[in-house]
């Protein structure tokens, strides 16, 4: 014998049911990284000349921003948005930028030497005329194009990694 239940409590049950599932997908899909408290962020923003030298912006935002010349001498950049951004002539010296998010970024004339760009993003990024020596590319996606302009001036170690540049790159 099948025992039924009225329309309205298989209603209720069908709903709590729909929501207790529901809370559990959301638990269960928590992104990985999520904002940091009381970051500051960046998007856009002109950031020309500006001194953020040796400090921590993990996790920060400087998606679209111009910082031309600006000086990010042993900051902590690593897991940050670059996204189009401009470092055109910016000293990024000593910077961590590992696992950074720099697709489409001009690193064109930027002083990066003993940069460290493990597990970084970079694709469609620019670095003519870059000072890359001693800075770390290992695990880093770069174009093709822009690893063969970067071998051809390729030298150092990082002093932080120890790895080479060049073997870094991928230079033959």
């Amino acid at each position: 014998m099948k025992r039924k239940f009225p329309a309205w409590l298989r209603s209720i049950l069908y709903v709590l049911l729909f929501i207790g599932l529901t809370s559990w997908l959301l638990i269960l899909d928590t992104p990985a990284v999520l904002a940091q408290e009381n970051t500051v962020n960046y998007t856009l923003s002109d950031l020309r000349y500006r001194d953020f030298a040796h400090q921590d912006l993990h996790g920060t935002s400087f998606a679209g921003a111009e910082m031309q010349g600006a000086n990010f001498q042993g900051a902590n950049l690593s897991g940050t948005i670059l996204t189009k951004g401009s470092f055109l002539q910016a000293d990024l010296s000593n910077a961590n930028l590992a696992e950074a998010f720099a697709d489409r970024v001009i690193f064109n004339k930027a002083n990066l030497t003993n940069a460290i760009f493990r597990d970084a993003m970079l694709a469609s990024s620019r670095f003519f005329e870059a000072e890359i020596t001693g800075a770390d590319f290992s695990g880093a996606i770069v174009d093709p194009y822009q690893v063969k302009l970067m071998c051809d001036r390729a030298d150092g170690i990082n002093p932080v990694t120890g790895v080479s540049t060049r073997e870094s790159l991928g230079c033959r």
